[in-house]
């Protein structure tokens, strides 16, 4: 038993079994995405609302100032990461990301891990980004509209099991969230319509974002005032791990570090990459670069235009907001939430497009059903998986309110970013000899820095999130047990060697 838990694919097999495709049509993913699109893939899934409405957070409650040493910190963790990822994804250029690159190495128990672990990244994720879609929706409509009007359509912006309290003190009780819904309908349906065609959109909304961001940086940095610097890491009074000091500056990079997930999507798109091992390299590190200094540029701007204190028990567009009041450049408001609504719309469709592709793998190696394997012969995309995880996460999002797991996807991001670190390791020491597109330089050194970095960012994590990972990976132990084990491939061709 314990060795079927251990027992790896072979790298050639992984490859040869994804160029294969589906039966004798030889139908699999057409490759139409060249490196420019994988990189802004890789940015349509980082930059959403987290650099807006966390920013504030990370530096009101945890480091001051000193969040753009925050971002700096978990800038490296994934740039480590990203070496890490962008060994494997030249050397394995198939769907499934960290889940295939930990079956090749650590064996199927600890991929059966990873990818479910990559469920909680994406598939949870997403609708829990198109909950929180539909709140900015309501802060637009006001804005438009009217308050009355926002405040009409109110219950059916929320979950039943959620309610609103207006400025009157009346409670607004939520019927369905269908603005969430929809979003995810229209993501899944441009999925369904072609790869290409979601990359045209994705690059579009992609090109406003950083518009917007860049309209935020170079507006607000003639009204900073320098005081608001000072000091640039607040001294920890309380004693309490956390609360400002070094100490915070690390509990902000583990909170933060939620705005950077989604580079590591573009290596699930590795079969539908032209030249997986150029592009799938330059997608991911180039995306990583471009998103942390635009993250460290706003974060300096934010916090000089403003005083961190002033951020305190502010959450959503509040921080951006705060900032803004102190310019004569008002009408950013708008404009931002805008970009968040556009931002959080590119950030669901690659988390969607993330998913189909590992379940695309999980699916092929029989530890999850079949049909999420299945490719259509006309448009070399995964309906019938894009149609399942669109009911799936349109009713998870229509009716769970999203502060449910949506503060677990940074624990299990990171986790996952370990488990690669680790598995270029042992790749390098048990096949030395494979071909690698592209090598991560100063093995083992940078691995483990990055393994040991995101490590320190989970630990600086509370309690509570650490408790939920645990009940979440529980709960895929019993699903693979129960199903996974039983039908895996595998397990099914090992069982024939004598």
């Amino acid at each position: 038993m314990p060795n079927q838990l251990l027992a790896t694919k072979d790298i050639p097999t992984i490859i040869h079994e994804a160029e294969k495709g589906e039966g004798d049509a030889h139908v699999t993913l057409k490759r139409s995405l060249g490196a420019l699109n994988l990189a802004t893939l890789g940015i349509g899934a980082i930059i959403g609302a987290g650099i807006f409405s966390l920013t504030g957070q990370a530096a009101g409650e945890f480091a001051g100032p000193g969040v753009t040493i925050s971002f700096i910190i978990a800038g490296i963790g994934c740039a480590l990461a990203g070496l890490c990822y962008a060994e494997f994804a030249s050397m394995i250029p198939v769907a499934g990301s960290a889940y295939t690159y930990s079956y090749a190495t650590m064996g199927e128990l600890m991929a059966w891990i990873i990818g479910w672990d990559l469920v909680l990244e994406y598939a949870v994720a997403a609708a829990t980004v198109a909950i929180s879609w539909s709140g900015y929706l309501n802060k637009l409509i006001g804005i438009m509209a009217g308050q009355d009007v926002a405040n009409r359509w109110l219950p059916w912006m929320l979950s039943p099991f959620s309610e609103a309290k207006l400025a009157d003190g009346t409670v607004i009780h939520g019927i369905m969230n269908l603005p969430a819904v929809f979003i995810i309908v229209l993501m899944s349906a441009l999925l369904i319509k072609g790869t290409k065609e979601s990359a045209t959109v994705n690059n579009i909304i992609v090109a406003l974002k950083i518009s917007v961001v860049l309209c935020f940086i170079a507006l607000g940095w003639g009204y900073m005032n320098p005081a608001n610097h000072v000091p640039y890491i607040p001294e920890n009074v309380s004693g309490h791990f956390g609360e400002f000091g070094w100490s915070g500056i690390l509990r902000a990079a583990g909170v933060i570090f939620f705005a950077y997930i989604g580079f590591d999507a573009v290596s699930t798109a590795a079969q539908d990459a032209k030249n997986p091992k150029r592009d799938l390299p330059l997608g991911i590190l180039g995306s990583l670069a471009i998103c942390t200094v635009l993250y460290i540029l706003f974060a300096h701007v934010l916090t000089g235009v403003a005083n961190y204190q002033e951020f305190r028990g502010h959450d959503g567009i509040a921080p951006v907001a705060i900032a803004i009041g102190k310019t004569p450049y008002h009408f950013m408001k708008t404009a931002i939430i805008c970009a968040i609504l556009a931002g959080y719309g590119s950030v669901i469709l690659v988390l969607l497009m993330g998913q189909s592709r590992v379940f695309f793998s999980m699916a092929k190696d029989g530890l999850v059903p079949q049909v999420f394997a299945k490719v259509n012969p006309k448009t070399h995309t995964l309906v019938s998986s894009n149609i399942l995880f669109m009911v799936f996460t349109g009713l998870f999002a229509a009716l769970v309110p999203g502060s449910v797991v949506g503060h677990m996807t940074s624990i299990g991001t990171l986790l996952a970013f370990v488990l690669v670190c680790v598995g270029v390791v042992i790749l390098r020491h048990t096949k030395p000899g494979l071909e690698r597109g592209f090598r991560c330089p100063l093995v083992p050194v940078v691995p483990i820095l990055g393994a040991l970095v995101c490590l320190g960012m989970m630990a600086a994590l509370d309690r509570e999130t650490w408790e939920r990972l645990v009940i979440w990976l529980a709960i895929g132990l019993v699903i693979y047990f129960g199903y996974g084990k039983k039908h895996s491939k595998l397990r099914a061709a090992n069982a024939k060697i004598p």
